[in-house]
């Protein structure tokens, strides 16, 4: 086989399946609606399920869904059906996938769920199937030809089942309004985590910071930043507030013989750049490129003027890079 008949099949797949997910906007309808409103309500867990290449699937969207703020969890229905039907509780909710409803396996995990009333989301090409007729709300994929070059390998219909998990999965992150603090918190390990980190997770705060107050004369305010070592000091009012910020360039400009008479607020650079604590370190970095400073100081929201920590260019780049 030639190179360019490799690349062409290649290519010929994906543009069978992507057919086949292009159909998919039919099916986000009502039923989807309906389907992402009971499972953010369900008071346990989202059992997900499914035989053989859905069962990777199911496995895969019950992965995403645990980790964006719904507990789920995956299990075999031969599993179940050999004991592990105690995973499900009638607090839980069960979406189960199968291409053709009608799997063997799937039996005894619709009779219990049956039987205990608890819902169950049924994703299927197969609107005439078992599972569709047991389901208390279904999901019809439509229908696609599989990718495989006989026909069969179950291909785009698994790609189209992945897709909609994905969609409910997001769908419910919206609607339960998950934010990226609550993500960072399932994320702590790895690239991932470091990514999530927030200004807050790396400030320096309380007596660590800086800070002088706008009446403060040149002695103290070189005496602070030389303590702090930040190359920095920020000036607060009597408020609290911060008003302005002194570097140490601002120093060495207004060296003069009156240098010891002038106080904090004579040479401060007024209204500096300010990051709120909940932004994330890559943020905090790139603010800090972009306006050509090496120190941010950090407030709450509520508090837009009130400093509660301070992070340098040096501690973003100790996680970033």
């Amino acid at each position: 086989m030639t190179k360019n008949k490799i690349i062409n099949d290649g290519k010929k797949v994906i543009n069978i399946e992507l057919i086949g997910i292009k159909k998919l906007n039919k099916i986000i309808d009502k039923n989807f609606d309906k389907a992402v409103k009971v499972l953010a309500k369900v008071k346990g867990r989202v059992i997900i399920t499914g035989v053989g290449k859905s069962g990777h699937i199911a496995s895969k969207i019950s992965s995403t869904m645990s980790s964006t703020g719904t507990p789920s969890q995956y299990c075999s229905p031969t599993d179940m059906s050999h004991g592990d039907l105690g995973v499900i509780s009638k607090k839980d909710a069960l979406i189960i996938i199968s291409n053709s409803g009608n799997s063997n396996e799937l039996v005894n995990v619709l009779n219990f769920a049956k039987k205990y009333s608890i819902s169950i989301i049924g994703i299927s090409s197969n609107s005439d199937s078992d599972l569709i007729k047991a389901s208390d709300i279904s999901l019809i994929l439509p229908s696609a030809s599989e990718a495989c070059s006989i026909g069969l390998a179950p291909t785009t219909s698994t790609t189209m089942a992945l897709i909609i998990g994905d969609a409910l999965c997001v769908s419910l992150m919206k609607l339960k309004k998950f934010k990226i603090s609550d993500y960072k918190k399932l994320h702590p390990g790895g690239s991932l985590g470091i990514q999530m980190l927030q200004v807050q997770d790396i400030m320096h705060s309380k007596n660590k910071m800086p800070l002088v107050s706008e009446n403060a004369n040149m002695k103290d305010v070189i005496i602070e930043m030389t303590q702090k070592s930040f190359g920095h000091v920020g000036v607060k009012n009597n408020k609290k507030e911060l008003i302005g910020i002194i570097t140490d360039g601002d120093l060495r400009r207004n060296i003069n013989k009156n240098f010891f008479g002038l106080n904090a607020r004579k040479i401060m650079t007024p209204n500096p750049k300010l990051i709120s604590k909940n932004f994330l370190v890559t943020d905090a970095l790139s603010m800090m490129n972009k306006n050509k400073i090496t120190c941010l100081f950090v407030v709450n929201k509520d508090r837009k003027k009130s400093p509660v920590g301070v992070v340098h260019i040096h501690d973003c780049l100790r996680y970033v890079n």
